[in-house]
């Protein structure tokens, strides 16, 4: 995977060979590493973490901002899981399957064991007139979807895959909460066609009577109140799957270095 995105454990430390973790070695014995003798430079990793990506637009892209949910994923995840953030501000599913073999490359030799995927916010805004803005029809949106849950769901058998929905809004913009509802369920539909998990983020945030105006910075843009709604509904899926390795929080243990 490319570079992490933090908040992330940082120590590093020596084995007791002399052997930096994380760092590079030469090939022989430790007293010939530590004389610089050897030969060639093998990288040397420590124990592998399970490997969660977020995947999606700009409601992925500002999740690590301070108090986000990808953030607060982070701090609960702390020396148990890696996450990596792949958000991409304005895209909608038509971009996003159009890179899925780049950004997740099935001969990769460690694959995510956790994808969590937003698209919808784009795709449901209203069309323009011209044909140029960034909404795509509902039943491409479907299929579009579809492709990125099978391609995530190949890359290796204990991938997992969890969908969110659009959030509702507050109507401001080329946006409506009708629209948005048609999209979330339609995408939960098709979670339940592939048995997927899926989060439906306009039942979860019209929970709260007043997410219109605590949940959004801009009115589409999460608030910590309407990121911690996001990261309470990952972890309560999490615990609740019957997935085997657990990916819930308190089932994984705390990688740390001897």
């Amino acid at each position: 995977m490319a570079k992490q995105t933090p908040p992330m454990e940082s120590s590093r430390r020596e084995e007791k060979d002399g052997v930096e973790i994380g760092g590079w070695r030469r090939r022989g014995s430790p007293e010939t590493n530590r004389q610089g003798g050897g030969g060639d430079r093998v990288r040397m990793v420590g124990p592998r973490r399970p490997q969660f990506v977020l995947f999606g637009s700009s409601i992925v892209g500002f999740s690590f901002r301070e108090e986000g949910w990808g953030a607060i994923l982070a701090d609960i995840y702390a020396c148990k899981a890696d996450i990596f953030v792949r958000g991409y501000t304005g895209w909608n599913s038509r971009q996003a399957v159009q890179v899925l073999d780049q950004l997740f490359p099935k001969d990769d030799a460690v694959q995510p064991s956790l994808v969590v995927v937003y698209f919808g916010g784009k795709d449901s805004t209203r069309q323009s007139p011209d044909g140029r803005g960034a909404h795509v029809p509902l039943p491409e949106y479907v299929e579009n979807m579809r492709k990125i849950a099978i391609h995530l769901k190949s890359l290796s058998e204990k991938t997992r895959v969890v969908f969110l929905t659009a959030p509702p809004v507050n109507e401001l913009y080329d946006r409506t909460n009708e629209l948005c509802q048609k999209y979330a369920d339609a995408c939960v539909e098709l979670c339940q066609e592939m048995e997927i998990k899926a989060i439906n983020l306009c039942n979860a945030f019209k929970q709260n009577q007043y997410w219109m105006t605590t949940c959004f910075t801009d009115g589409m843009h999460l608030s910590p109140t309407g990121s911690k709604i996001v990261a309470k509904e990952i972890l309560k899926v999490l615990k609740e799957a019957d997935w085997k390795p657990s990916l819930y929080c308190e089932d994984l243990p705390v990688y740390e270095f001897a």
